[in-house]
């Protein structure tokens, strides 16, 4: 996550963090679809605009590190070094979000994900993003030389590893397992 330097930057992203703690604290406490918007920005002490100014839906409020994940991932294949391969660097960013989302604190974030339909669409919408965003850093590096098709399919797997590693009883055998799969298919273009 980008530090903000600024004060202005930096009391923003403070409203943006409590907020989002705010949210978290009474969707686990309550129930994610007993709490409304309104509870959460009164909750907070802000107002419903400023919310919806750092958080474009109540679903957001969970995924609140979304567009950071999504720069990791992005850089994981451009600011690899030169001499690093994709796949390996695309695993070790993998790996480090698998976890994240797969520590003790987390369990009880992914039930509720989970159990709510709402939080299942927003993931997954979130997941396709996330590939999309890849294949376009994939696609981009003009050492690579691969067709749109050939970055887009491994952009999605290497998502796709996020989901299925957290899911798995061994999620670090689950990664290593699926980029083996992910390497040799890489490795065929």
């Amino acid at each position: 996550m980008t530090v903000p330097t600024g004060r202005r930057e930096r009391k923003k992203a403070a409203t943006r963090q409590k907020i989002a703690d705010t949210a978290l604290r009474l969707f686990l406490e309550r129930g994610y679809d007993a709490v409304g918007i309104r509870d959460v920005a009164a909750e907070a002490d802000v107002a419903v605009t400023t919310l919806f100014s750092h958080f474009a839906s109540k679903e957001a409020l969970i995924f609140e590190r979304d567009d950071d994940f999504e720069q990791r991932l992005t850089r994981a294949a451009t600011g690899r070094a030169p001499d690093e391969p994709l796949v390996p660097a695309l695993r070790r960013e993998v790996l480090a979000l698998v976890r994240h989302c797969t520590a003790d604190s987390a369990a009880p974030i992914w039930r509720m994900i989970e159990e709510s339909p709402a939080l299942r669409k927003y993931e997954e919408s979130m997941r396709l993003r996330h590939a999309e965003s890849l294949a376009k850093a994939i696609a981009a590096d003009p050492g690579l030389s691969r067709s749109a098709t050939a970055c887009r399919t491994i952009a999605r797997f290497a998502i796709d590893a996020y989901s299925l590693a957290r899911e798995a009883p061994d999620p670090e055998a689950a990664v290593d397992e699926i980029f083996r799969m992910i390497e040799a298919a890489w490795e065929v273009d």
